[in-house]
C-alpha cells in the first residue's frame, strides 16, 4: 500500500516493518538509551524490538527494552507482565533477579501515584516484593556491584517516608 492508498484506508494499517542491519544494532541502542534518557520510552520500546528482530538473544537489547516497559507503566500498567517475560528470559542470574526487582519497584511507585484508595496498600506489597528479589539478587551479586543493596535501601526509604504498610485482614466476624 503507497501513502496515498494509506490516507484512504478505513482500517488500521499493517505495516511489513523495515528490517535493521546488524551493523546497525550497537548505535541503534546507543539510541535507544538516548531515547529513554529523553523520556521517550516508547521511540525506546520500538528501536529495542528492531535490534531483537535482528539479534533475538541481545541482552543489552532486553534490558533496555524492559526498562523502557517500566517506564510507562503509570499510562499502561499492562506493559508489566511482558517487562516479567522479558526479564525471565535474561541468562544471567544476578539480572534476572536484579530487573524483576526493578519491575516490582517500578510497579510501587506507580501505584504509590496513583489516586486509588488502598494505593498504598498495593504499594507497600510492591516494595516489599521488589526487596524480596533485591535481598535474592545481592546474595548471588557480582563482587563490587552494590546495585541490589541500593535499591532495597531505595524501597526501604520510600516505605518509611510514605508510612506505608501492609494491608489491614478483613474481620468479618466482628459484624457477626
Amino acid at each position: 500500500m503507497n501513502l496515498q492508498e494509506l490516507k484512504k484506508a478505513e482500517e488500521s494499517p499493517a505495516f511489513n516493518l523495515k528490517p535493521l542491519s546488524k551493523e546497525a544494532v550497537a548505535p541503534a541502542l546507543a539510541r535507544a538509551e538516548h531515547y529513554r534518557l529523553l523520556n521517550q520510552p516508547v521511540v525506546a520500546e520500538s528501536i529495542c524490538l528492531d535490534v531483537l528482530t535482528t539479534d533475538a538473544d541481545n541482552q543489552k537489547a532486553k534490558i533496555i527494552l524492559l526498562l523502557s516497559l517500566t517506564d510507562q507503566f503509570s499510562q499502561q500498567q499492562s506493559k508489566a507482565k511482558k517487562a516479567e517475560e522479558i526479564a525471565n528470559s535474561l541468562k544471567d542470574p544476578y539480572s534476572k533477579l536484579y530487573y524483576l526487582g526493578i519491575i516490582h519497584e517500578r510497579q510501587g511507585n506507580t501505584a504509590l501515584s496513583s489516586s486509588i484508595p488502598s494505593a498504598g496498600f498495593d504499594a507497600y506489597e510492591w516494595y516489599l516484593e521488589a526487596m524480596d528479589f533485591y535481598e535474592k539478587a545481592d546474595e548471588i551479586n557480582p563482587s563490587g556491584n552494590e546495585d541490589a543493596v541500593l535499591r532495597w535501601n531505595t524501597c526501604a526509604r520510600v516505605i518509611m517516608e510514605h508510612h506505608l504498610k501492609r494491608r489491614p485482614k478483613d474481620n468479618y466476624a466482628d459484624f457477626e
